[in-house]
């Protein structure tokens, strides 16, 4: 099923239907439910690919710095709405910043285990999340949801949703951990080594594939710092995202089959 999942797409990485998957009280719809990286370089082809899924909303959780750099090409007639927020969603504390560079890849790995604790937590981030699920309880259509490696940002965006679902934990991970193994690897890392060399500096060609993937513990401490906040993801998501029994109702009669 898995590689099922996965558009093969040439130059729009890690794109692929994150529905399907066991729920509480049935399946998850599938062909309405996707995410993905940036779209900048998207070939013809990809878009013309992209074109026949009718989307009818985009949410893009990339910052306004990461848009304007990155501008995502679209396909003849595109008339999905595009959802964002106007400000920043991603970033590091500098100093951590300033020391990736001379990372091997376990210091790398922890580094990144431990940015992950904060990332639920951003501002604007939670704004666009919030928009995210106002987004799948209220609008028709099959979605996207993308960011720019579309595997942090994104990652937390749909473990959330398929948490509140009632995916099983390890398929939720295993969503999740399907960005280390989606399509051509080599050339989605290749894409993305120039920005994030010119971000974070000469990283090793180990740091450069670590900080390219995504790992268990990185999840694991987002849901650990959130529970630990809220006392729950439940918790988490009505005082933040909006998301209360309610709208979980809502979202189960739209996408559980």
């Amino acid at each position: 099923m898995s590689d099922l999942r996965v558009l093969p797409l040439k130059a729009v990485h890690n794109f692929r239907d994150y529905g399907h998957y066991p729920a509480s009280g049935g399946r998850l719809r599938g062909g309405l439910l996707y995410r993905s990286a940036q779209h900048a370089d998207a070939t013809p082809d990809d878009l013309d690919r992209i074109s026949s899924l009718e989307l009818a909303t985009v949410i893009d959780l990339r910052g306004n710095h990461e848009r304007r750099h990155h501008p995502c090409r679209r396909p003849e007639g595109f008339a999905a709405e595009v959802i964002f927020h106007d400000g920043e969603t991603a970033g590091m504390p500098p100093h951590l910043q300033a020391e990736l560079a001379n990372m091997d890849e376990a210091g790398m790995r922890r580094a990144t285990a431990a940015i992950y604790r904060n990332l639920p937590m951003r501002k604007g981030l939670l704004e666009v999340f919030g928009r995210y699920f106002e987004v799948l309880a209220g609008r028709d259509g099959a979605s996207l949801v993308h960011c720019l490696a579309g595997k942090d940002r994104t990652g937390i965006a749909v473990a959330l949703f398929h948490r509140i679902m009632g995916v099983h934990h390890d398929d939720m991970m295993a969503d999740y951990l399907l960005t280390n193994s989606a399509g051509d690897q080599d050339a989605r890392i290749g894409a993305a080594a120039k920005s994030v060399r010119a971000r974070y500096g000469n990283l090793s060609d180990d740091a450069l594939r670590v900080i390219m993937g995504v790992a268990p513990e990185y999840l694991d401490n987002a849901f650990a710092a959130i529970i630990e906040k809220y006392g729950s993801l439940e918790n988490f998501m009505e005082a933040e995202l909006g998301v209360d029994a309610a709208r979980r109702e809502v979202l189960r009669q739209k996408f559980v089959i």
